[in-house]
């Protein structure tokens, strides 16, 4: 078809935009932005204002937006979240295998007490991903498919929301240094990437409806083998392969060509996972989620104060796509969510009561997180397992567990919002399945929002009470760092004063810390 004003209908007929048409869109950025500042200072999560400029601007509400710029929204929103994935990963320093702490959403990770909690952390993981999937089954039991999707878009944690509250109310103390941050930071990642893997799960769910004689093993077998087979091949070839050689062959270059030639090679990188995941079966956010973990092991150790400044792809990242990430394409993502909400359906009395209903199973969901922390305590107390303990044993768990409680209720708190994976995977629900009614989704929604807003909020409120306490507790909190941990030093360590002495207070540090 010609476009209008063209002569062969080869081009594109040039027309200015109507002037109507540009205010429209000057005001949706500018309210996107007000909105997202306004719901921080509220309830914070500047998520929540952006979804609401989305329900105002789209079908739900007043309608202003045209079909096709919501539609390109829709788009460039998906790009959005493609980014926040790929920017999560490789936001971690290049030799993570190697170094002593890693870096989560701008947060710093300690390698060492990610190796002593882990298996904490995948028993928090499990308990965050199996709860509220099954108590979605008790609650929505009329049907394998709606009680699944609901399930799974509630298992993810939206850990940027939760650690941006985290960092307003303790600005002196780093919670990626203690215990329980770094329980938390990898419980939640963990969470994120089961529900990434759900969400492939989901998309083949249409086959099942579409052909009724295909293999349900294979239906749902394959995005989580796709899944797994990803997730392993691509640390192996990022430590044995690309790793050596990108190190030997184009560090170098890529070094002293600064920002360009990183934009690129992270560009190459990103849409060749994006292919790969789609292609195998993958999610694509998954595949996002790989393409960062693969760039992180590329470049060599960290840089001692002494060598010259490197640019690395997260100083890039910075440099090219943080702006437009943060203030264009992150809230169209938001703003697209709006769109597709059902505003009049959240209203009904029957829908608000069950969205509360389903709410506080969901918020009771993430607090179970938090018994592992009591649970664990009484574990090591008595000691594993050992017949009748003495008295006194008993005595020392149970004042273990009683100490435990305002860490145990951080890492619950902290791990009830969803935020925007929990949108994402609803919407593909609704919109990609015939499996989730219109009514679990609404109800799905009232959770998803309402929890987005009870974790942060509660999170801020503990901090405020009880932050010192948790900082300085001595299992799970602050924790001294070993000698052999610490990069910095080990790598320039103090050089003696003309005297021959060390600088005052060096030298008398024990191996556990100060």
């Amino acid at each position: 078809m010609a476009a209008e004003g063209g002569t062969d209908g080869d081009f594109q007929a040039y027309h200015e935009p109507h002037v109507i048409e540009i205010l429209i869109l000057v005001s949706f950025f500018l309210f996107l932005a007000l909105s997202d500042w306004l719901a921080d200072k509220i309830f914070r999560a500047g998520l929540i204002g952006q979804i609401i400029v989305g329900l105002v601007y789209g079908v739900p509400l007043a309608n202003i937006l045209e079909i096709n710029w919501r539609e390109t929204f829709l788009a460039l929103g998906y790009v959005g979240l493609l980014l926040i994935t790929f920017e999560g990963m490789f936001s971690i320093p290049a030799n993570l295998l190697r170094s002593a702490k890693m870096c989560t959403g701008g947060l710093t990770i300690r390698l060492d007490l990610l190796r002593q909690n882990f298996i904490v952390s995948i028993i928090a993981a499990l308990l965050g991903v199996l709860t509220p999937i099954a108590l979605s089954f008790a609650l929505l039991y009329a049907g394998f498919g709606h009680a699944f999707i609901v399930g799974t878009a509630l298992c993810s944690t939206s850990l940027g929301t939760t650690f941006v509250v985290i960092n307003s109310a303790s600005n002196d103390t780093d919670y990626s240094q203690t215990r329980i941050g770094t329980i938390l930071i990898s419980a939640a990642v963990l969470d994120d990437v089961c529900g990434l893997v759900l969400v492939s799960v989901i998309h083949q769910l249409r086959g099942i409806a579409e052909d009724g004689d295909v293999n349900l093993g294979w239906i749902i077998g394959r995005p989580v083998l796709a899944s797994g087979l990803l997730a392993i091949l691509t640390p192996l070839v990022a430590i044995f392969v690309a790793g050596p050689l990108f190190r030997r062959f184009l560090e170098k270059p890529c070094q002293s060509s600064k920002n360009t030639s990183n934009i690129l090679l992270m560009t190459v990188v990103l849409c060749a996972f994006l292919a790969i995941a789609a292609f195998a079966g993958a999610s694509m956010l998954f595949g996002a989620f790989l393409a960062g973990a693969f760039l992180s092991s590329m470049p060599s150790r960290e840089k001692t104060p002494s060598e010259p400044e490197t640019t690395s792809f997260v100083t890039t990242f910075e440099y090219y796509l943080s702006g437009p990430q943060k203030f264009i394409l992150q809230p169209l993502f938001f703003a697209s969510i709006g769109f597709a909400i059902p505003f009049g359906e959240l209203w009904t009395g029957e829908v608000i009561w069950k969205g509360v209903v389903f709410t506080i199973l969901m918020v009771l969901s993430k607090l179970v997180v938090g018994l592992v922390v009591p649970a664990w305590d009484m574990f090591s107390a008595v000691g594993f397992p050992k017949p009748a303990p003495p008295a006194h044993e008993r005595m020392r768990a149970r004042k273990a567990a009683r100490a435990s409680w305002a860490p145990a209720t951080l890492l619950g708190t902290a791990m009830i919002a969803r935020g925007e994976i929990g949108l994402l995977i609803i919407q593909i629900g609704l919109n990609e399945t015939p499996f989730l009614t219109r009514k679990a989704f609404v109800v799905g929604v009232w959770a998803i929002v309402l929890n987005t807003i009870i974790g942060p909020v509660s999170v801020g409120v503990l901090l405020k009470k009880v932050g010192d306490q948790i900082a300085t507790d001595k299992t799970w909190g602050i924790q001294s760092k070993p000698r052999d941990m610490d990069v910095e030093s080990a790598m320039a360590p103090e050089q003696p004063g003309q005297d021959g002495r060390l600088p005052e207070g060096k030298g008398e540090e024990s191996i556990g810390g100060a």
